[in-house]
């Protein structure tokens, strides 16, 4: 389940915020959206931040890193607006992501991908795989 996906089907968002270009979240509604389908498991999360959803909500949470100058890069090439930019990049550069994982979570469950190249997108892929067959094994036990 890709999060934006749900945000413009069910139209979860409240107002548009014109200084980054995009819609406000309404994080209330938008839980309220997911809470049964993450009741019943199985579902993946992939959303630019985390700390509105609920803990009990996840077994793991991974937090992709880029290289800043590979990301400057690919969101420049998205149109992204100079402050959206640097924002982006300086939230990076400080792991704000990555913390609010921790802050949010059990830190034992918040792990770190790196996101710079094609190949890494499959070794993440892998290693993600590798985690939910494990999962599997030791739940169905």
């Amino acid at each position: 389940m890709l999060l934006p996906n749900i945000l413009l089907t069910e139209q979860l968002y409240d107002g548009y915020d014109e200084e980054y270009d995009c819609p406000i979240l309404d994080e209330d509604r938008v839980v309220d959206e997911l809470d049964n389908q993450m009741r019943e498991g199985g579902v993946i999360v992939d959303y630019h931040g985390c700390d509105f959803f609920p803990e009990r909500w996840f077994h793991i949470v991974f937090v992709l890193r880029t290289d800043t100058n590979v990301l400057y890069e690919r969101l420049e090439t998205r149109g992204y607006n100079e402050k959206k930019l640097t924002d982006n990049i300086q939230c990076e550069i400080f792991q704000v992501l990555y913390e609010e994982a921790t802050a949010s979570y059990k830190e034992e469950i918040v792990h770190q991908l790196p996101s710079n190249k094609p190949e890494e997108l499959e070794n993440n892929v892998d290693q993600i795989l590798k985690w939910i067959e494990q999962w599997i094994k030791d739940h169905n036990s």
